[in-house]
């Protein structure tokens, strides 16, 4: 937010430089203070009388302040418990924002309003703007966009980054001239979160459809839940399977090396977010690696040791696995690939996994666990080809709509650069 060395000042006529930007001449900075009617944090009642906590008042903590509407609260306090800590209601529709740990980034710049009466924490502060100067709605918007560098300009404190009140009332805030002007800059930017927001929803929609549909095609009992419907055989995944642990030369920086000819050096970082196949790496080996490492081959399952538990990726290239991988080899007379890539991401082999695996607080697996998996599933492998072909046709499907739920998310954070800074203007 401040202004870089060597920053051309040469603006056109109507605007002016500030440390947002360049915004409209029209256009004020101000500290909250100055738009602001007052400021309030709440309290937490003693914890150790448990009954303060079983009354109906809704009660919140920063740790509910995610981009929302808050229309109801993990916890519920009594009468007696408001009056012990001296709290008063926050009216329905007040703008929140954490003031406590901003340093971290599940907590730094979050902000709600209240779609409900309710209290708060110390670590939540309303804010109340004057009238005929700022609405909540185009507060919320700022501080959405501009939360996380506030905290990071702004924040003090040693142990743990928060805002005080007096911090607070200084924090600069853009403020458009009319209140007309801020109700269309705060309806367009709604607007966009309602589209984002169905759109997920629709897509967890499709999710649940998929787990639905998941638990209905992999499931091969009959009414009685004992018989094996037919044409269905039960098999353990390490007697029709090869499955082994990869291995890691060491130390692994003298394994590594940029020459085209290198082997595929595969890690978690090569995991793309909701990545059926490993596709690429960052990194190579040379040769004298391999026999250090275990080597994989193009249409192998791995699966990781701890990190994402079990899932498993299929691989669209060869290379080597460190000891933090497993890999499924020479499964292709038994299973369709897709069809054995759906069933090891089922919850009925995580369940498996997780009545087996060991650790105290991360589950690991070993070899040993996944030779143990229990798999039902139909006998001929084109059946299991056609069944595999309703997954991938619905996992099509929301990989579309998650496409187009980042370009919608991407167009948001585009409208709010530009019409928080006046760029373009709504009047």
């Amino acid at each position: 937010m401040e202004l870089k060395a060597g920053v051309a000042l040469s603006l056109s006529k109507g605007y002016k430089q500030t440390e947002f930007g360049v915004i409209p001449s029209d256009w004020e900075e101000k500290e909250f203070v100055e738009v602001m009617d007052g400021f309030s944090s709440g309290q937490t009642p003693y914890r150790a009388i448990p009954e303060f906590y079983r009354g109906d008042i809704p009660w919140i903590t920063s740790g509910e302040l995610n981009y929302n509407i808050i229309i109801d609260t993990i916890e519920k306090i009594t009468i007696e418990g408001a009056r012990e800590a001296n709290l008063k209601m926050i009216p329905k529709g007040t703008f929140l924002f954490a003031i406590t740990g901003l340093e971290a980034a599940g907590t730094r710049g979050s902000c709600a309003i209240t779609g409900i009466e309710a209290t708060t924490n110390q670590s939540c502060m309303a804010l109340y703007p004057k009238k005929g100067l700022l609405i909540t709605s185009y507060l919320y918007h700022y501080y959405v966009r501009y939360g996380d560098e506030l905290a990071f300009k702004y924040c003090q404190g040693t142990k743990q980054q928060s805002y005080t009140g007096a911090i607070a009332k200084k924090l600069p805030i853009v403020v458009p001239p009319t209140i007309e002007e801020q109700t269309a800059i705060a309806t367009a930017l709604s607007d966009a979160d309602a589209l984002i927001s169905s759109l997920e929803k629709l897509i967890a929609k499709k999710r649940n459809i998929k787990q639905g549909a998941m638990q209905k095609l992999l499931e091969p009992n009959e009414g009685d839940g004992l018989s094996l419907s037919k044409g269905w055989v039960v098999k353990k995944l390490g007697e029709v399977c090869e499955i082994y642990r990869g291995g890691s030369p060491r130390p692994i920086e003298s394994y590594l090396t940029l020459r085209p000819d290198g082997i595929n050096w595969i890690k978690i970082g090569d995991v793309r977010k909701n990545a059926k196949y490993i596709e690429s790496t960052e990194e190579k080996i040379i040769p004298d690696g391999l026999s250090r490492s275990r080597f994989v081959n193009k249409g192998d399952f791995i699966l990781s040791n701890s990190m994402s538990f079990g899932r498993p990726y299929i691989m669209k290239i060869n290379g080597c696995i460190h000891d933090g991988w497993l890999v499924i080899q020479n499964y292709q007379n038994h299973f369709d690939r897709d069809f054995l890539y759906y069933v090891l991401g089922s919850e009925a082999i995580l369940q498996q996994y997780k009545s087996m695996a060991s650790g105290s607080s991360v589950l690991n697996l070993n070899k040993e666990i996944v030779k143990s998996v229990i798999i039902n599933c139909p006998k001929s492998v084109e059946e299991q080809a056609r069944i595999a072909i309703t997954f991938s046709d619905m996992d099509a499907e929301i990989t579309a709509l998650e496409t187009k739920l980042e370009k919608y998310k991407k167009v948001k954070l585009g409208m709010m650069q530009n019409l928080l800074t006046g760029k373009i203007r709504l009047v």
